[in-house]
């Protein structure tokens, strides 16, 4: 039975062995041979067991290591780092001799010569342990440190131990020695929150861990048995005396000669950290950047800041920092209360990338980013849901005549925010004047929901149906990173692009990421668009957006909300405004308006916010001196300005040619374009004589002697069909 039983456990070989220990070996050593052979079996089935055991402990996922996050610029310049444990992952063969040998010699030399444990240092470790009753550290290999850190907790008892053998047993099953010493060297904690030998390289010395020489990757092999008290930065006296014993050591080993331990060791620390300087300015767009990661790519927080990716973004610093230091200036922000907020969006014209973002004054990570919060626009909204439509329908030009009178519409009865009417105006000087009767009237003549079909075919649903958005009335509001986007397409003939932030993320394996961006749609014709963009560089010279100075290129509105409680009060103040090159974006607010909360001042206030950023930046950027108008559009005309006429005069007059005349003569308007219309008055009712245009004179053949006639001259519009004030009159006679 028992022999049955061996050769169904052992085999027919110790079936074979036992059969003849029994024949030919006396008793006696019978039983060792025995207890040799159950030692062996026991051996092999603790092995077996040993290697079972530690495929429990050691994961493959435990050696996908968190890396650091990059995010940089278009030039490939590091902006910022996001990580949970700040590291960069550096393959084996990036990693020079002599930096793996300093590491190998002062913690495990028998690293290449072991299977994981080495039984020399255990046998050292148990004898102190016994000797002082304690669990002292010290006998644990490269292998085993890694499966700790990697699988195991850090606590000092026997069954941590255990398991840490028998992972570290499996591991070197597993894998080769310099895959170990990979993970190893990519794993460690380097203190001040430096993981891994990369990481370290950049933080102590501002270089690749490939450009470390023989001193300085001594002094991070220094560091991982006591981090905090072998840091240069923390104790440099002590770091270098932990240096000077690992360069020590690397001699004992063979593993650098003489003159090389010698050299080396004379050597200083040798430090050059790269200066980090706080950037609170950008906590804004890294808080947009990871949205957009999130929504588009579909990447959790957790593997952004896990995951090694290295995200391109179109950050603009520059911008940025001018743009945040511009907002720390109290001098805009002037209203009942202090803790009055802004923010500013910057976008680039050919591209739609956001260049900067600043979501509040002193905007920290996570905060209420107010580039991204809906407000009501204002009169920033005219030219998007009135005047754009209304020239693109073709029912109205430029120039062309609207009532600007107060009518009721079924209860509805809009006034002008200065209280005057001029009972009739161009479309061109209502928007420079910001008029809001004649944008109800043309919004009510096109209907509302023509009005917002514009911007429902870019994405953005306006729910509400009265002619209250005309003025910006909207119960919800647009978002100040919306109306950058808006503005944006007037200068790039109508079409529009979804502001993003990101232009490419690529994984650890440096493969780019797929990401679905909406198609570019086409807000208004390249002529409607360019009639704005006319229009708007109008109200910054010569209308509402006059304040403030900005000498270059520049077409914007202004906006403002007034406020629900507090008569003559702001809620929300506004300025959207464009050059060749950027779409500014600029609120100023409370975060909750109510009567303890209201602004002082109006839409001024980020008009001259906006053209002090723009200002600046130009200084550096250079910006455009004019707008280029695109192939393919007619240009806008300027305006007709009907001048005050003087000095008009009726003198008799002899010429060989003409004989007797009567000479009109005023001073005429520079403008060439003008019409002046002749009038006579003999009688009860006035004459129309002639026109001329461009000129300061007239002759009239007719003289009239009788009837003593009385000339005065009318300018007129030759756009409009507008006539000016008459000027003075006189008699030639």
């Amino acid at each position: 039975m028992y022999e049955l039983y061996a050769q169904k456990v052992y085999g027919v070989e110790v079936l074979t062995i036992m059969k003849r220990l029994r024949e030919k070996v006396p008793r006696k050593w019978k039983w060792i041979a025995y207890s040799l052979i159950g030692l062996f079996i026991l051996s092999i089935i603790g092995y077996l067991t040993i290697l079972l055991g530690g495929r429990f402990v050691v994961d493959e996922k435990h050696f996908i290591f968190s890396e650091s996050t990059v995010l940089q610029n278009e030039e490939g310049e590091e902006i910022i780092k996001l990580y949970d444990e700040n590291r960069t992952y550096a393959p084996i063969e990036s990693i020079p001799d002599h930096v793996k040998d300093a590491f190998v010699a002062i913690e495990d030399h028998r690293f290449y010569d072991h299977s994981g444990v080495d039984l020399q240092a255990i046998l050292r470790a148990v004898y102190v342990d016994v000797v002082t009753w304690s669990k002292a550290e010290g006998a644990s290999t490269i292998t085993q440190q890694l499966v700790k850190n990697t699988s195991l907790t850090s606590d000092k008892s026997w069954l941590r131990k255990t398991k840490e053998a028998m992972g570290a047993i499996y591991l070197e099953q597993e894998k080769s020695k310099e895959e170990i010493l990979e993970y190893y060297l990519n794993e460690i904690y380097f203190g001040h929150g430096i993981y891994g030998v990369e990481e370290a390289a950049q933080h102590f010395y501002s270089k690749p861990v490939s450009e470390l020489d023989i001193s300085e990757g001594a002094m991070l092999a220094a560091l991982p048995k006591a981090p905090n008290n072998y840091s240069p930065l923390i104790d440099p006296e002590a770091a270098l005396d932990r240096r000077n014993v690992v360069l020590s050591r690397m001699y004992e080993l063979n593993m650098i000669d003489a003159e090389t331990s010698i050299r080396a060791r004379g050597k200083t620390l040798g430090l050059n950290q790269s200066e980090q300087e706080d950037q609170p300015f950008i906590n804004s767009y890294i808080d947009i950047v990871l949205n957009e990661v999130e929504e588009d790519y579909h990447l959790s927080r957790n593997e952004i800041y896990t995951g090694g990716y290295e995200i391109t973004i179109g950050l603009d610093l520059k911008a940025q920092e001018m743009a945040y230091k511009e907002l720390q200036k109290d001098e805009y922000f002037q209203g009942s209360q202090g803790n009055i907020q802004s923010s500013v969006v910057i976008v680039n014209q050919s591209n739609g990338l956001i260049r900067a973002a600043i979501g509040g004054r002193e905007y920290q990570r996570g905060d209420l980013n107010r580039v991204q919060v809906k407000r009501q626009p204002g009169s920033t909204l005219k030219p998007l849901v009135v005047y754009g439509p209304a020239l693109e329908e073709g029912v109205y030009e430029p120039y062309s005549l609207v009532e600007d009178k107060q009518v009721d519409y079924d209860g509805y009865s809009p006034s002008n925010a200065d209280g005057t009417y001029e009972g009739e105006m161009t479309l061109y000087d209502a928007l420079l004047k910001s008029k809001n009767t004649p944008a109800v009237n043309i919004l009510n003549e096109l209907g509302v929901a023509h009005g917002k079909e514009y911007l429902n075919e870019v994405g953005i649903d306006l729910q509400e149906d009265g002619l209250a958005i005309a003025l910006g009335g909207l119960e919800e509001g647009l978002t100040p990173l919306q109306l950058a986007g808006l503005y944006r397409t007037f200068y790039n003939q109508g079409e529009y692009i979804e502001p993003y932030s990101i232009v490419e993320v690529k994984g650890r394996d440096g493969n780019v990421l797929d990401v679905d961006r909406p198609e570019p749609e086409q807000l208004f014709s390249p002529q409607t668009s360019w009639y704005l963009t006319r229009m708007l560089e109008a109200v910054v010279n010569e209308g509402t957006g006059q304040d403030g100075s900005y000498p270059k290129a520049l077409a914007g509105k202004t906006g403002s909300t007034q406020h629900p409680q507090v008569q003559g009060a702001y809620r929300d103040a506004w300025f959207i405004g464009y050059n060749p090159e950027y779409t500014i974006s600029t609120w100023i607010g409370y975060d909750q308006a109510n009567e303890d909360n209201y602004l002082t001042t109006g839409s001024s206030a980020p008009t001259r916010l906006s053209k002090a950023i723009l200002s600046s930046l130009d200084e550096t950027k250079d910006f455009s001196l004019s707008f280029e108008r695109p192939e393919g559009v007619e240009e806008l005309e300027d305006p007709v300005r009907l001048p005050t006429l003087t000095n008009f005069s009726a003198d008799l007059s002899f010429g060989i040619l003409d004989g007797l005349f009567i000479e009109l003569t005023w001073d005429r308007a520079s403008d060439e374009r003008i019409e002046y219309h002749i009038y006579k008055n003999s009688g009860e009712e006035p004459t129309y004589v002639g026109k001329t245009t461009g000129k300061g004179r007239y002759k009239v053949q007719t003289l009239g002697f009788m009837n003593n006639p009385t000339f005065y001259v009318i300018p007129v519009n030759p756009l409009t069909g507008q006539e000016g004030e008459p000027s003075n009159t006189d008699s030639a006679y």
